[in-house]
């Protein structure tokens, strides 16, 4: 995105305040707090992991419900998906003036989590110290329970926007062979046409020590990539250890990876993220962001920045091991040692191109390196996947985004920035809709739990997120 487009939503911004009563935040009554959480719970303790023990279908079933139950048209809640387990669920709101929809994309699956690695269940919504725990607190049930009940508040309340308002909650996102949001494009667009994405699985507001640092709306995000690394060797009898056993040997390569620091890069989105960020730090955090920003940018500063895991990640391409098996007796030296290296890709960069840095920076005849797809299949070489180009920033996306974020997180300067994970926008963006990023959650950034260990999110993060999306989504469904 063009320097010129940022200041845009500076613009933009600008013309947000003073905003209409319709829009401003307001807290939320107990009652509808109560129900929020109730549907949050809901979703948690249900397991939508791509494993035998889950179903992403019982979760949208089970939301399905609610939207009738609640006086929902049948016609206005669609349940559909490529097979039993992984049905989606596609919910609307009629418009009265027929312009573009808005479309919230949610994915409702997540990622397996083990009992005995957690201090509490995984799949038990619980209450303590001020948090919600469970698997999807943060990734993103949290947004998929304050969209349900945004949806649901607006309904009870006869609520008629201008141009039609949808919800998507999808499957896979996270793995597995059913991509909801890509299925959905592929088959059923006339569902989930709009005029532009609203994603929760992405943004939000970046906390430091309980303050608000900066409101993050995704412009464009990494390509995400995973490669199967596999060493083979004659084996043997265990009695008879040799060094170039195959578990050495991939040991050996992976120690590379380890010690191996991917180059130092900047785009617009990155650029204008660290300038933001540089005016509302201080110390020497603040004067290293200015010092990257510089021609040429300052590489001592950058390594002082890199030894935070958020900002090495938005620096750079980022290739970490996150599984590994070997062997096949106890008794045998391994004849077969295999990984799987998960990549997060610096926009500008494909799958093949990083596929064949791997094997340069390993260089050894007796490894492979194989691209492995969503779905699990093995090639031999990997795809030219584009990154998300920034779509221009639309000003009834942010104008009520900005002045919204400023009731709840005042002085907070909104900025865009690269997704260092990866989202469903992909399958949109490359459809050509314009997709934004904002989960109007507030996290610490020394907090970020998704995918790990007990998982949490702040009581009053949730309550915020939820007086958010009800504004936000009267907003849009206005503009």
């Amino acid at each position: 995105m063009p320097r010129s487009l940022f200041c845009a939503v500076a613009a933009a911004a600008s013309l947000a305040v003073p905003f209409s009563l319709a829009q401003t935040i307001s807290p939320i009554s107990p009652a509808d707090h109560e129900q929020a959480v109730s549907i949050f719970k809901q979703l948690i303790e249900i397991n939508t992991t791509d494993t035998p023990l889950g179903n992403v279908t019982t979760a949208t079933e089970a939301m399905q419900k609610r939207f009738l139950d609640a006086g929902f048209p049948a016609g206005d809640v669609k349940l559909l998906g490529p097979n039993d387990r992984k049905k989606n669920l596609i919910v609307r709101i009629h418009g009265t003036d027929g312009g573009k929809p808005v479309l919230f994309l949610c994915h409702i699956d997540v990622v397996e989590a083990l009992k005995k690695d957690w201090h509490t269940d995984p799949f038990q919504f619980i209450e303590k110290d001020g948090y919600y725990y469970g698997r999807g607190t943060q990734d993103m049930k949290d947004s998929d329970a304050a969209l349900v009940w945004t949806f649901l508040k607006m309904h009870r309340e006869g609520y008629k926007p201008k141009r039609d308002l949808i919800l998507a909650l999808t499957a896979d996102e996270e793995g597995g062979k059913s991509n909801g949001a890509h299925w959905l494009v592929e088959n059923h667009r006339d569902l989930v046409d709009a005029g532009f994405v609203i994603n929760p699985d992405a943004g939000g507001v970046e906390l430091e020590n309980g303050k608000p640092m900066v409101a993050d709306v995704e412009a464009t995000e990494k390509v995400y990539a995973d490669y199967q690394v596999t060493a083979v060797n004659r084996g043997g009898h265990s009695s008879l250890p040799r060094p170039d056993n195959a578990i050495y040997e991939l040991t050996g390569a992976l120690e590379k990876l380890q010690n191996y620091t991917f180059p130092f890069e900047l785009n617009t989105a990155t650029r204008a993220y660290f300038e933001a960020l540089s005016n509302h730090e201080s110390g020497q955090e603040a004067e290293d962001m200015k010092a990257i920003l510089a021609a040429p940018p300052d590489m001592k500063a950058a390594a002082r920045l890199s030894k935070q895991p958020s900002f090495n990640s938005t620096l750079r391409t980022t290739c970490v091991a996150t599984r590994l098996s070997g062997g096949h007796a106890n008794n045998a030296l391994p004849q077969t040692a295999q990984a799987n290296v998960n990549c997060r890709i610096f926009p500008g960069h494909s799958p093949e191109e990083i596929r064949q840095q791997l094997a340069k920076l390993f260089d050894d005849s007796k490894l492979t390196v194989k691209y492995v797809s969503d779905a699990g299949e093995v090639s031999d070489t990997a795809p030219e996947r584009k990154a998300i180009v920034p779509p221009p920033p639309m000003p009834e996306v942010f104008k009520p985004l900005t002045a919204l974020v400023d009731q709840l997180w005042p002085g907070t300067p909104v900025t865009p920035e690269m997704e260092d994970g990866a989202s469903d926008s992909i399958y949109f963006a490359q459809a050509g809709y314009p997709c934004y990023g904002f989960s109007a959650v507030a996290l610490e950034r020394s907090d970020v739990r998704a995918h790990g260990q007990d998982e949490r999110l702040p009581v009053d993060s949730y309550t915020k997120s939820l007086e958010f999306f009800y504004a936000y989504t009267k907003a849009l469904g206005n503009e």
